[in-house]
């Protein structure tokens, strides 16, 4: 469904941020990409919506596949209208409109007024906290009402494809366990998930198959039960030891040097 092959992202023409991955979505998968701050994560994403080039930023190498069209570079309207929504990190609610109203634009490239109602109804099928909260201001919303939000927005476009980054970032734990409750059940409905999560756990809870990133490059790949299974990935990102304890900060500070040292 979703192919990149040995795509390199530069920014301003200087700064190599992505380094020649390769990855795949198959369609009806939840895949994850996992790793640290400033791994290459977000910057995949945003070069498969191509919304890096006000940040100064495009895809210097390689290729992005969607179905069998090639989409990298290409405007962000159209591959919106291809069937890839990308979820960016940090809630970006319109706080100043109504949660109905943050609905209606999701569906704003869909031509039929009927049709966007239709959609909006089962949105709120789908997802009951809006429809209680549909007359609220979205700035006033918690957080994770915010989050359940901007992905009740993307739905609204009828993708595809849903990209995600970071939907865990800043929320409670009851507030986490509901938006991935509603990415699981999304996946179960047949949309397919890519997902960028520093919260590894949780994003290999509900992910079929994972990417691990460091210094913009896959250093490790597998199901999520390989990944989970995984010595490094047990320690480093889980915080496990190999009995499967949590480690002490201590312990896991020491790994994280240790690691460094070995690259």
């Amino acid at each position: 469904m979703l192919t990149l092959n040995n795509v390199e992202v530069m920014y301003s023409d200087v700064i190599l941020a992505v380094k020649g991955i390769t990855l795949t979505v198959n369609k009806g998968q939840c895949v994850t990409l996992v790793g640290g701050n400033g791994a290459g994560k977000s910057t995949t994403l945003k070069a498969i919506s191509n919304v890096i080039g006000p940040e100064d930023g495009r895809v210097t190498s390689g290729t992005i596949l969607f179905g069998d069209r090639r989409i990298d570079n290409r405007e962000p309207s159209q591959i919106v209208a291809a069937g890839i929504v990308h979820v960016m990190e940090g809630r970006k609610v319109l706080r100043h409109l109504t949660v109905d109203q943050n609905l209606l634009v999701g569906g704003h490239m869909e031509r039929s007024g009927r049709e966007v109602r239709r959609r909006l109804e089962s949105m709120y099928e789908l997802i009951p906290r809006l429809a209680q909260l549909k007359t609220r201001t979205a700035g006033y919303l918690s957080g994770g009402e915010q989050q359940l939000l901007v992905i009740g927005r993307a739905m609204m476009a009828n993708p595809e494809l849903i990209m995600i980054d970071e939907p865990s970032l800043g929320l409670a734990p009851l507030a986490i366990e509901e938006v991935f409750n509603l990415l699981s059940h999304l996946k179960q409905n047949g949309i397919t998930l890519l997902l960028v999560e520093q919260n590894s756990s949780a994003a290999l809870s509900i992910a079929d198959y994972g990417y691990v990133m460091e210094n913009g490059r896959i250093v490790l790949e597998g199901t999520s039960d390989e990944l989970r299974n995984n010595e490094d990935v047990r320690e480093f990102y889980l915080g496990l030891n190999v009995e499967g304890e949590r480690k002490s900060y201590r312990e896991i500070k020491h790994y994280k040097r240790r690691k460094r040292w070995l690259g």
